[in-house]
């Protein structure tokens, strides 16, 4: 089953032609699958692919120093220097600046590198014959290329990673109360790597057995097969080049864990399933609202997805959790293609139906608001319905007549109806802030009205 992506930049945006080009082939566009689930046993999925390559502008290399042993220094042993920081939150790009001494002078500055839109990058540092004594700073940028943070202090290249082997991943499963039913794999990109290979191994009598052998190019891949078996698993990836031929090895493994039974768990759609700002994936706990809940929750979203959709792999994905409670939030895909609100009802109470017949208690949560002002930049949302608003009120009207029902929609809403600006970049997808709101609102319900669940512990 071929997951599509969803994000893209048009290029009608306020950045540069170069930015611009670069997000709109480094974003995925969003979907709804058909409700099928790729079993963890089939290997090598093709597509999922992603572009995200670096675009390098004002370039002034004039090092003067033409000594033969700082030359050999440079090509024996400072070929790459892979750059790492934090991610910002609201960041869509980074720019990373070079500079040829530890002031912040004009004249200091040996390059600029745009259109970076992960938390590190790989620098060609063949060319830069004193690299040894130069240093960087990195500052975030929003959609419209414009600063939203002072650059970073300067740094010394040498003590960033130098010369890498291998690519680095950016997921960030091991900080999640729980590893995420569908894992989104993602790392910084390689100076010369075109396509990548990924492996996922899975702990079997104490050795690693290969369960998923999968290839994409770009730097991120949304996996479409559902990790149910309980167990401890690992992936890695290594790059390839445009000629297809492979110029690292293997990443380090990087380690995630499935249990069950689980006494929460939550249903949904891309904004349960995580990711935020455009270009930020789901690995990153900033923008998966389950990370600002003290009730540990599985996060059992999919990109995507409708409300039939979440319907159709009920049985395959939330039965084998065993949840004592179920939240259950989507309807967005659906509202804003034009789906009416007793349509879109149908299906949650099929899935509230099937919920009382296995003992699990469904909790309703709304459907947030969009924005269509904002969406209206980006090439990969398609125009909302003209009554999109009508119908979310009257899905939402529904769900709070639900025995357990939790409003996470009307916090993050302004007073004409729609997604604040705040609390979103491309009108659709809730960031950082529409993200704790959600994680805290239903943190608190669940405590509030299930007193007796301990629900603070797994």
């Amino acid at each position: 089953m071929h997951k599509a992506k969803y994000w893209a930049l048009t290029a009608g945006l306020c950045l540069s032609s170069v930015l611009s080009a670069t997000v709109a082939s480094a974003m995925p566009a969003a979907t709804a699958h058909n409700g099928q689930r790729t079993v963890i046993s089939d290997i090598t999925r093709p597509g999922n692919q992603q572009g995200s390559e670096d675009k390098t502008v004002d370039v002034v290399e004039s090092a003067s120093r033409t000594d033969t042993k700082v030359r050999k220094y440079i090509t024996d042993y400072l070929k790459t220097v892979r750059l790492s920081w934090e991610p910002v939150p609201g960041a869509v790009s980074y720019q990373v600046a070079i500079m040829r001494a530890n002031k912040n002078l004009p004249e200091n500055v040996v390059s600029v590198k745009r259109g970076i839109f992960t938390n590190g990058y790989e620098l060609d540092t063949s060319v830069m014959r004193t690299a040894k004594d130069y240093y960087w700073k990195v500052c975030p940028l929003d959609a419209s290329g414009k600063y939203i943070k002072l650059y970073s202090d300067l740094q010394p290249l040498v003590d960033q990673e130098l010369n890498p082997k291998a690519p680095k991943p950016t997921t960030e499963f091991e900080s999640m109360a729980y590893a995420p039913l569908y894992p989104v794999f993602s790392w910084v990109p390689a100076k010369d790597g075109k396509y990548y290979d990924i492996r996922v191994y899975r702990e079997e009598n104490g050795k690693p057995v290969v369960i998923r052998e999968l290839s994409t190019e770009g730097s991120v891949y949304y996996e479409d097969a559902g990790y149910t078996w309980p167990g401890k698993y690992y992936w890695q990836v290594r790059s390839r080049n445009e000629s297809g031929n492979h110029i690292s090895e293997w990443s380090t493994p990087s380690w995630f864990q499935v249990s069950n039974p689980v006494k929460v768990a939550a249903l949904g759609d891309s904004i349960t399933h995580g990711g935020g700002a455009v270009s930020t994936p789901p690995g990153y706990v900033m923008y998966n609202w389950e990370t600002y809940s003290q009730v540990p929750i599985k996060n059992l979203g999919y990109s995507g997805d409708t409300v039939a959709a979440m319907d159709a792999r009920f049985e395959a994905d939330v039965l084998p959790f065993h949840p004592k409670i179920l939240v259950i939030m989507g309807g967005v895909n659906d509202f804003r293609s034009g789906a009416m609100a007793q349509d879109i009802i149908y299906y949650l109470q099929q899935i509230g139906n099937k919920c009382r017949m296995h003992g699990i208690i469904p909790v309703y949560a709304t459907a947030t608001p969009i924005n269509p002002h904002f969406i209206a930049n980006w090439s990969y949302i398609t125009t909302p319905a003209v009554d999109w608003k009508e119908q979310q009120v009257l899905l939402n009207q529904w769900i709070m007549s639900q025995q357990y029902a939790v409003d996470v929609a009307s916090g993050m809403t302004d007073c004409y109806g729609l997604l604040m600006d705040e609390a979103t970049t491309d009108g659709l997808h809730p960031d950082v802030l529409g993200k704790k709101l959600i994680g805290e609102t239903i943190s608190d319900y669940l405590l509030r009205t299930f007193p007796g669940k301990n629900l603070l512990a797994k």
